[in-house]
């Protein structure tokens, strides 16, 4: 009952209705940062939600390891579960552990086609994913091709899929010039930035919208959790 008062209250449904409904399954969504910002931390904080929704989560990466991506799960829930005061902290973290798969994978050949495929082995073995989370891939090296189908998996599973990709700069004034082919193939486009005493997450598309929201919701860089802004 307690993870339903936390999921109700958490920074992400603020975001989902700057958002007009979140990403939203189906859908895949860019998260954009300079080095360092807090692409990882924002991509956690969207499974761990979903995981306290019990819903189950793959999580796949192509720049580190599974050791260090679980590591970085138990920083992230410990900071949750301290300044959330989530009781039973131990017996939770188990359970969202079961509904958590990590796959560690080579960039080379990474496509949909590898996506689609870690994605049965893990439906076979607990079940389908609601949301697919994929950090390290070179985005701006996909082909348009490439990208129509992993937004047809996303469509078939249904899942959300959320992907990250590096800019060069901690301000990000409009999508690189490198990925602005890619941009049509997002629902939602959002970019991290520090300001003096956080992240700030600002979204550079939101679905249709012509003139995306202020997202009101930011990363706090000390916890490394979502904070309403």
């Amino acid at each position: 009952m307690y993870r339903k008062f936390l999921t109700a209250r958490s920074p992400l449904r603020v975001l989902e209705k700057g958002l007009h409904g979140g990403l939203g399954k189906g859908n895949v969504g860019l998260v954009l940062a300079g080095p360092g910002v807090g692409k990882s931390s924002f991509l956690v904080g969207v499974a761990l939600d979903d995981l306290l929704r019990g819903d189950r989560v793959l999580h796949v990466v192509l720049d580190q390891t599974v050791a260090h991506t679980r590591t970085y799960y138990d920083t992230v829930f410990a900071e949750l579960r301290a300044t959330r005061h989530l009781a039973d902290g131990a017996v939770v973290q188990g359970e969202l552990e079961q509904l958590r798969a990590i796959r560690a994978v080579s960039a080379a050949g990474f496509g949909a086609a590898k996506l689609r495929e870690m994605v049965q082995l893990v439906e076979a073995t607990g079940g389908k994913p609601s949301a697919l989370i994929v950090e390290g891939w070179d985005v701006a090296r996909a082909s348009a091709a490439e990208l129509d189908a992993l937004r047809a998996l996303a469509t078939e599973i249904p899942a959300e899929i959320w992907i990250s990709a590096s800019a060069d700069s901690e301000k990000i004034a409009a999508l690189p010039k490198e990925l602005a082919h890619a941009r049509d193939k997002f629902a939602v486009i959002l970019a991290l930035e520090p300001e003096r005493n956080a992240v700030a997450l600002r979204a550079l598309k939101d679905h249709e919208n012509p003139n995306p929201e202020a997202l009101r919701v930011a990363l706090d860089p000390k916890t490394l959790l979502l904070m309403r802004s």
